[in-house]
């Protein structure tokens, strides 16, 4: 994975960072420490995958903002408690301000709470699955000329783990939503390769992917 300077920023410490969280610090922290490292627990996958969905039309910095707000009118993203949520949890979810209120995407997550649990029971869990369609190459490339400064939109494996989910009656898992899934959940290293966190993002992958595989 070839790289240019113009797609790198110095850090107060020196160091170089990928370009795209600019000035703002919690999305530099969000860059350093979550974006593009290996995650295999399972509620934090199907919470990434409603964030992604709750995204579609805005920034994730928006989202991102929003986070914790999330979090509390989702119960922690629990995916049992979810499945359950009633039409008295949409009018609640519908007049909190503190989220997004976009009726069709929450109805998604409630619907994508029971696909999930139907996943789990169908494949073991989330990361298992998830896992499976994460590129074994290098940096986790699928070979179609990926942008180095990640700046694609998708790749042959999210559009695989899209048609999937797809299937499967999960809704707002488009093939961009599941490639910035898999690129922030660690399946693919997108980080630019002179990026200070991008060797450990890289190991972290694969030992994720040695773990999921065996």
């Amino acid at each position: 994975m070839t790289s240019s300077s113009e797609w790198l920023r110095p850090t107060s410490a020196g160091k170089l960072r990928c370009w795209w969280p600019g000035d703002d610090v919690p999305y530099q922290e969000y860059h350093d420490t979550e974006w593009g490292r290996a995650v295999v627990d399972d509620e934090r996958l199907f919470e990434k995958v409603c964030l992604e969905g709750f995204q579609s039309g805005l920034s994730w910095l928006t989202i991102l903002r929003k986070r914790e707000n999330f979090r509390q009118a989702f119960a922690g993203f629990d995916i049992d408690v979810v499945a359950r949520f009633t039409e008295m949890d949409i009018t609640r979810l519908m007049n909190d301000v503190g989220i997004v209120r976009h009726r069709g995407k929450i109805e998604a997550t409630i619907n994508n709470a029971a696909r999930a649990l139907e996943l789990v029971e169908q494949t073991g869990s989330l990361a298992q699955h998830f896992w499976s369609f994460a590129p074994t190459a290098p940096f986790g490339r699928d070979g179609e000329g990926q942008h180095p400064s990640g700046l694609s939109t998708t790749s042959p494996s999210a559009i695989a783990l899209s048609k999937d989910l797809k299937k499967r009656g999960w809704k707002f898992v488009g093939p961009t939503t599941m490639y910035s899934f898999m690129q922030s959940m660690g399946m693919m290293n997108d980080h630019l390769q002179e990026c200070f966190v991008h060797e450990a993002c890289e190991k972290a992958r694969v030992e994720a992917l040695k773990k999921q595989k065996s």
